[in-house]
C-alpha cells in the first residue's frame, strides 16, 4: 500500500522512521521541513505539501495536534480528501475528541473514503522504538486492512469496539493520567514550601498508594527539574479540556475535570506550555516562591 502521513511530531516522527525502515513505502508531510528531511534520512518520500503527501494514498495517516486540525487538513480550503482514490482509508492517530470522530466518519463516507480511528498511548520514545499501543475503534475487517502498518510500529492493538469507542477510551486514560501529574505536582511543590526532604517525598510516595505509572514516569525527572516535552503541556491541556466538554455533555458533573483543566491552563498562560506535561508544577511554584528539586544544589 502507499502511505501517506501528515504530522512529524514527538509521535509521528517515530511512527513514520518504522515505516520507513520496515520496508512500507510511506510519503510524509509536516509545517517544518527539518522534520521532512529528518524522515527522508529513513527512507520516507518527503512531500513539499500535505497535498503532496496525500495524492493517490491508499491510506493517509494523520498524526497532528488537533480535531480542529485533522478537519482543516482533509476538508478545509486547500483540504486534501479530493485527492485521495476512492475507498481510502483515513486512519486518524490524532487526539480528538468524539463529536469529531461522529463528524469524520460522516465526511469521510461523503467521499467515499474510510475513517479509522486509532489514537495512542505511551511515549514519544515508545513511538521510536515501534512499541506504542494502538486504540482501534471501527469494524474488524478495517482493522484488518491496517495490521501490516500497525505491525511497523505497535507493541499492542487494541479492539476497542465500534468507531468512537477509541477516542472516548483514550480521553479517558489521559484525564487519569494527567489528573495524576496535577496531583502529585501539587504535593511536591506543597512539600517544597513546607521544607520537606524531597528525596523522602518520592521515596516513601512510589513505595505506597500514590505510586503511579505517570509517577513512575515523571516524578522524579520532574524533582530533577526536567521538563523535556516528551508529553507536553499544551497536548495534556487540550485533552483534559476535551474529555472536560464530553463529560459536560454526558450531563455528568466535571468539578474535577474543570479544576485539573484550569490548572494546566494556568500554567500554559505563565508560559510553560511547550514544556513537559509536569510543568505544570511551576504555576504552583510561582505562587509559592519554592522550587521542587531533589536536594543536590543542581537539580541534576
Amino acid at each position: 500500500m502507499t502511505i501517506g502521513f501528515i504530522g512529524l511530531g514527538g509521535m509521528g516522527a517515530g511512527l513514520v522512521r518504522n515505516l520507513a525502515t520496515k520496508g512500507q513505502a510511506v510519503r510524509c508531510f509536516d509545517l517544518d521541513p527539518a522534520r521532512i528531511d529528518r524522515m527522508a534520512g529513513f527512507g520516507a518520500v518527503p512531500a513539499a505539501s500535505a497535498r503532496e503527501a496525500a495524492e493517490r494514498a491508499s491510506v493517509l495517516a494523520l498524526c497532528v495536534t488537533t480535531a480542529e486540525a485533522v478537519e482543516a487538513i482533509l476538508f478545509g480550503p486547500d483540504g486534501v480528501a479530493d485527492l485521495l482514490p476512492a475507498g481510502a482509508i483515513v486512519l486518524d492517530h490524532t487526539t480528538v475528541n468524539p463529536g469529531h470522530v461522529d463528524r469524520m466518519n460522516r465526511l469521510c463516507a461523503g467521499r467515499g473514503l474510510r475513517y479509522a480511528e486509532a489514537p495512542m498511548t505511551r511515549t514519544p520514545i515508545h513511538a521510536e522504538q515501534g512499541k506504542v499501543n494502538v486504540l482501534f475503534g471501527g469494524e474488524a475487517v478495517l482493522l484488518d486492512e491496517l495490521r501490516p502498518v500497525f505491525a511497523c510500529y505497535a507493541e499492542n492493538v487494541f479492539h476497542v469496539g465500534p468507531s468512537g469507542h477509541a477516542i472516548r477510551l483514550k480521553l479517558i486514560h489521559n484525564y487519569i493520567a494527567f489528573a495524576n501529574v496535577a496531583a502529585f505536582c501539587e504535593g511536591f511543590a506543597l512539600a517544597a514550601r513546607e521544607g520537606l526532604d524531597m528525596t523522602k517525598v518520592i521515596d516513601i510516595i512510589s513505595a505506597a498508594g500514590g505510586k503511579s505509572g505517570m509517577m513512575d514516569l515523571y516524578g522524579e525527572k520532574t524533582l530533577r527539574r526536567d521538563f523535556a516535552p516528551y508529553m507536553s503541556l499544551a497536548n495534556a491541556q487540550k485533552d483534559v479540556k476535551y474529555y472536560a466538554r464530553w463529560l459536560e455533555e454526558a450531563g455528568l458533573p466535571g468539578f474535577m475535570a474543570e479544576s485539573v483543566h484550569q490548572t494546566y491552563a494556568l500554567a500554559a498562560a505563565l508560559g510553560h506550555a511547550d514544556e513537559g506535561c509536569t510543568a505544570v508544577i511551576k504555576a504552583y511554584e510561582h505562587l509559592s516562591g519554592v522550587e521542587a528539586r531533589l536536594p543536590d544544589g543542581n537539580g541534576s
